[in-house]
């Protein structure tokens, strides 16, 4: 499919004389034309961003949409910003299929004073945008109809359940099913699955087990059966297609995107958080509160896809977690939450822990989780906590006494330090 994409932008670009670009319309980049050109102002910010990180900002997207493309039937054309990083205008043509915009193709239009595209180029332009719109709209039909093969893979019990699941979703990917794949997990997911999400094979929403978690078949338990009500928001599955390794930070791109939306979804706010690169005003990306995503190692194949998702899991739970993962965590970057997410399905409530976990105690077991993460170097707890050692030592005297644990033994250390972390995937 990509080298269709490929081939039809090219085609515009020689009907019109001008390098194009073809973005989804989420304003991801899907392919681009040769650019030979040594004019600076060819290569503005906010093109230049969007080759370089195969995405425009929210503000750039938001900035563009205010001359109507995602309306319009016809070509736009957009003035020149340079205070927006638009330093030549552009001239867009949207990507539609009955009726529905599926995407943009953007050109640089001529400087002022020179003639623009004939009017008969940009009719076969608009013709060959057409047949693009047809491909983008059966590629988000077909990741739309693969969300019940994709949803009995994670949920079908172990062994042949789950075996057949896994040839059915094989068999409806066809070639593509044995390339390189990631699992996604977005949680809570309000709502039906998205129309479409950029690189993605299949996407569907998973009911949660009782335990909370999002149901699968691995791991730490079996899906909702009959009789069995699942309890909690559901999870948004994707299965992200990769071309390599090299070519996953770019898909989590698109997987940031979802939560702001789930964010609305949900009413649960966000927070800004700053990014870098040229666009239009700052570029801000809304990070949702409550709303995490988890992404597993790549595996190759679909045999392994179960066990991809119970990683998808446990990554967007530890985000949820601990805000330094960040809004989407990688499984490979969670540390000793690898083991716990999987460990602590249900509330943690160890009798030793138990009252150290109390609100009364809150300063107590951060003291005691700082020194444990500090490998109990008592000199190196005392300065991230911002106290002195002796304060130190008399709040850990303190927490012995509420644990009955001796943080002087290993194996007492190592009981403390789980229970404190699994406690924040309660």
């Amino acid at each position: 499919m990509k080298g269709d994409y490929q081939d039809l932008v090219d085609e515009i670009s020689a009907l019109l004389g001008a390098p194009a670009t073809l973005e989804n319309r989420d304003f991801r980049l899907i392919a681009f034309g040769a650019h030979d050109s040594d004019d600076d102002l060819a290569m503005d910010p906010v093109r230049t961003r969007s080759i370089l990180t195969r995405q425009s900002t929210a503000d750039v997207r938001s900035w563009f949409e205010g001359f109507g493309i995602a309306r319009a039937t016809g070509p736009v054309r957009i003035p020149a910003a340079p205070d927006a990083g638009v330093f030549r205008g552009r001239i867009c043509l949207p990507v539609r299929y009955r009726g529905i915009v599926q995407g943009y193709v953007w050109l640089l239009d001529q400087e002022p004073g020179k003639p623009g595209p004939e009017p008969a180029a940009l009719d076969a332009a608009m013709d060959v945008a057409q047949r693009i719109g047809v491909l983008l709209a059966e590629e988000a039909k077909a990741g739309a109809d693969l969300s019940r093969e994709f949803l009995a893979v994670l949920t079908a019990g172990p062994g042949w359940p789950q075996d057949m699941a896994v040839a059915a979703l094989r068999a409806a990917l066809g070639p593509g099913g044995d390339g390189l794949h990631a699992a996604v997990c977005v949680a809570p997911w309000p709502g039906e699955a998205p129309a479409s999400v950029p690189g993605a094979a299949a996407v569907c929403v998973v009911p949660r087990r009782a335990g909370g978690e999002p149901g699968g078949a691995a791991g730490s338990g079996a899906a909702a059966g009959p009789g069995s009500e699942p309890a909690g928001d559901p999870a948004l599955a994707v299965l992200l297609r990769l071309r390599s390794t090299d070519a996953l930070a770019p898909a989590l791109a698109a997987v940031a995107r979802l939560l702001p939306r789930a964010a609305e979804a949900t009413g649960t706010g966000g927070r800004a958080a700053s990014g870098a690169g040229g666009g239009v005003g700052a570029t801000t990306t809304a990070v949702a509160r409550g709303v995490t995503a988890g992404v597993a190692d790549p595996v190759r194949g679909l045999a392994d896809l179960p066990a991809a998702w119970e990683q998808a899991v446990a990554a967007a739970r530890a985000a949820a977690a601990q805000p330094r993962f960040g809004p989407v965590a990688q499984w490979s970057a969670i540390g000793p939450y690898r083991l716990l997410a999987t460990l602590a399905a249900d509330p943690v409530d160890d009798p030793a822990a138990r009252t150290l976990l109390t609100p009364a105690n809150r300063e107590l077991a951060r003291t005691a989780e700082v020194f444990l993460d500090c490998a109990g170097q008592a000199g190196r707890a005392a300065a991230a906590l911002g106290i002195h050692r002796q304060t130190l030592y008399y709040r850990l005297a303190r927490v012995e006494q509420l644990t009955g644990l001796d943080l002087d033994e290993g194996e007492d250390r190592l009981l403390l330090h789980m229970a404190l972390k699994a406690s924040r995937l309660a």
